[in-house]
């Protein structure tokens, strides 16, 4: 008697050894979540469906905040973040790259720090997105950092000092957060956690933005 199975695929392996970035990036493919530091290639877990759709609704918002005033491009993971010191080959869930630094933009890669970077930890990320990148961000200037815990309901905003130091900022008292980068931004955070999410068009309108 036989039984026909239908193996799952196994989550794909970095390979053995150090790559150059270039060796890195050829390797990765599209559908490959993975990070290169320093020359170590690590993969992450796959997203869950919370984690995709709050993913979704960000790029969705973002990306029409920026697009009526023609401030830059948002763009999702997966899609490179490349720093170069220390040298890290980031990816972030979202990210904002403002009209002045889309020359940074390669084909497959950001060549550079964006403006705004969305990291949405989970309990696999969760030291490495408030502990490493945090730092990592800071030091590369990236203005603007976003942190959410869909698990605790916890959003933490940090924007750059005059320093460089990243401080954080929190939401008015009516829980509004106010973005820098994207000036027009005011974002409810009680919606990063709504189920269902607001819809796009629900957002906008209630943002007075359309």
């Amino acid at each position: 008697m036989s039984t026909d199975t239908h193996p799952v695929d196994a989550p794909r392996q970095p390979p053995v050894g150090r790559l150059s970035y270039e060796e890195f990036l050829d390797w990765c493919d599209e559908d490959t979540l993975a990070e290169w530091v320093e020359g170590e290639v690590f993969v992450a877990s796959p997203a869950s469906l919370p984690h995709q759709t709050l993913v979704r609704f960000l790029t969705a918002l973002l990306s029409t905040v920026a697009e009526q005033d023609d401030l830059g491009l948002v763009i999702p993971a997966p899609f490179q973040m490349r720093l170069h010191d220390p040298p890290r080959g980031r990816e972030p869930d979202v990210f904002f790259v403002a009209r002045a630094h889309l020359d940074r933009l390669r084909h497959t890669y950001l060549d550079g720090p964006a403006d705004l970077v969305v990291e949405i930890t989970s309990p696999e990320s969760f030291a490495r997105d408030r502990g490493a990148k945090f730092v990592e961000y800071e030091r590369a200037g990236i203005p603007e950092y976003w942190l959410l815990d869909p698990d605790r309901r916890q959003a933490e905003f940090y924007q750059l000092d005059d320093a460089g130091r990243y401080r954080l900022v929190p939401a008015d008292a009516r829980g509004v957060y106010q973005s820098r980068v994207l000036p027009r931004l005011r974002l409810p955070v009680a919606w990063l956690w709504q189920e269902p999410l607001p819809t796009l068009l629900d957002a906008l309108r209630a943002l007075a933005l359309l």
